[in-house]
């Protein structure tokens, strides 16, 4: 053999060996993302997630692929889309901010592993069997967003001090959260002394009928039930709150932000950054079954003082105090 051949042979080798390898490498594992509502609502809470996912050195379009599948605010649709993933054979789904997500994944798959991030308490949702050892395919996080309805109505109380009742909005659909809520608002409610009266509403017309309603009622305010098909409208609920006079407390800052009187609800950014540790967990190996359902301790409270000052409202220092942030 030639000195010229053999250096050309030797070079082309070279250049074979990493691609063999790079040929040679697992294919990258993919996260199917159920969500209820839609990526432009989400957008600063993917930051969180996706900084979750870094922290345990996933980094999405590198190391992992990410299928996004949106309800965009209509529960009727997560089956379907729980099912699109599962036949995709993602590596790990996630479904976080979403209960109606949450149960429709459970239900589509017993093999794949489940990250939830749900407002509830996940074993009285059958999402697990317990905290500390869920068992199964799922677990995640809980901020108890549904047990804090009780605590909205003691501060929309605390802004309208004279009023005799007042409503709770929650979504048909949803009955596990909608029963959580009515109990523990009806329990607030008793205590402290207000009748309370529990809408529905499933449509937008049926969101315009509702407030409607509590003008009617004389309703001194309105705490909206968790819900993703409240969450992803809160413009049209914080404009319809302002049109009718309504004070109304939401679960998140995006709604005080919007011009809702006041959010109060576990941390988002806490929430969504955890759920993407615990899908970086199970890429890395880790089974659902050994990882605790961790609560998000972090309860957040905002104020919109415009909106308090257009309702001709006065905010007690006391509230100010607590305020994690008011928007003026």
């Amino acid at each position: 053999m030639q000195r010229r051949e053999f250096i050309t042979l030797l070079g082309g080798a070279a250049v074979a060996w990493p691609l063999a390898a790079r040929a040679q490498q697992p294919p990258m594992p993919v996260i199917g993302l159920l969500g209820s509502e839609s990526l432009d609502r989400w957008a600063s809470r993917m930051r969180a997630f996706h900084q979750g996912l870094s922290e345990t050195g996933y980094v999405d379009g590198r190391s992992v692929a990410i299928e996004y599948r949106w309800a965009e605010g209509h529960n009727d649709r997560l089956p379907a889309l729980a099912a699109d993933l599962v036949r995709r054979r993602v590596s790990v789904i996630a479904a976080p901010g979403s209960t109606p997500a949450a149960l429709a994944a459970k239900a589509a798959t017993s093999t794949i592993p489940i990250i939830f991030w749900v407002g509830g308490d996940p074993i009285e949702l059958g999402l697990v069997a317990s905290l500390r050892r869920p068992g199964g395919n799922l677990t995640g996080l809980t901020t108890l967003n549904q047990k804090l309805a009780a605590k909205r109505v003691e501060l929309l109380r605390e802004l309208v001090p004279g009023t005799r009742s007042m409503a709770l909005l929650v979504n048909p659909t949803s009955p596990t959260l909608t029963k959580t809520s009515v109990e523990d608002a009806q329990e607030a409610a008793r205590t402290l002394g207000l009748k309370l009266h529990v809408l529905n509403a499933s449509s937008d017309r049926e969101i315009d009928a509702a407030f409607a309603s509590v003008v009617k009622l004389r309703a001194g305010g309105l705490v909206l039930g968790t819900d993703a098909f409240f969450s992803s409208r809160l413009e049209q609920l914080s404009a319809l709150a302002m049109r009718h006079a309504v004070p109304t407390i939401y679960q998140f800052r995006e709604f005080a932000a919007a011009g809702g009187l006041m959010g109060y609800g576990g941390s988002l950014t806490e929430a969504f950054r955890g759920t993407g540790v615990y899908t970086g967990r199970i890429l890395k190996g880790d089974k659902p079954a050994d990882l605790p359902v961790q609560q998000v301790t972090k309860i957040e409270l905002y104020i919109n003082l415009k909106t308090a000052n257009a309702l001709r409202l006065s905010v007690p220092n006391t509230l100010f105090a607590r305020a994690n942030e008011v928007i003026e």
